[in-house]
């Protein structure tokens, strides 16, 4: 079992899995906005939105875990969290829910979970009616240099 995991957890889907992240991290979910490509930034940095008077870098979570690119619909949401004291909004097929979810259904992640790196996971929540819910990190989806990238096009 997992302690410390905040157990009010936002529900979203990336590839028809469930993926979960501790509502203390979220700070909002928007719909799928116009984003401003920059050019010269890693793959997973698909841009920038003005957030409420907010230069935002956007990240498509999908890419920085190595899973296939699919269109985007109406379903399509934006994450909006604090990494690294970096305001960041992420990419997701949909946001679904949001669950307490019992620490006791908690488990430690396995090494390699249909191919996203362990790293990135706090751990992999069994929920009956739900089956395998992964529990991410959103602090640790980013190296720090990364996060200094993304930070970097905030600032210029």
């Amino acid at each position: 079992m997992v302690q410390d995991i905040v157990t009010k957890t936002i529900i979203f889907k990336l590839d028809q899995q469930e993926f979960g992240a501790s509502i203390a991290q979220i700070r909002s979910i928007e719909r799928l906005e116009e984003i401003v490509p920059i050019p010269q930034t890693s793959e997973f940095i698909k841009g920038i939105i003005n957030l409420r008077g907010n230069v935002t870098p956007i990240i498509d979570l999908r890419t920085r875990l190595g899973l296939e690119q699919t269109e985007t619909d109406d379903q399509t949401r934006i994450l909006i969290a604090n990494v690294r004291d970096v305001q960041v909004g992420f990419i997701v097929d949909e946001a679904t829910d949001v669950l307490d979810i019992d620490p006791e259904r908690i488990d430690e992640a396995p090494e390699l979970v249909q191919h996203i790196d362990y790293r990135y996971l706090k751990g992999v929540a069994k929920i009956e009616d739900r089956g395998m819910i992964l529990l991410l990190d959103l602090d640790q989806v980013l190296t720090v240099q990364e996060a200094d990238e993304v930070q970097q096009v905030v600032e210029d």
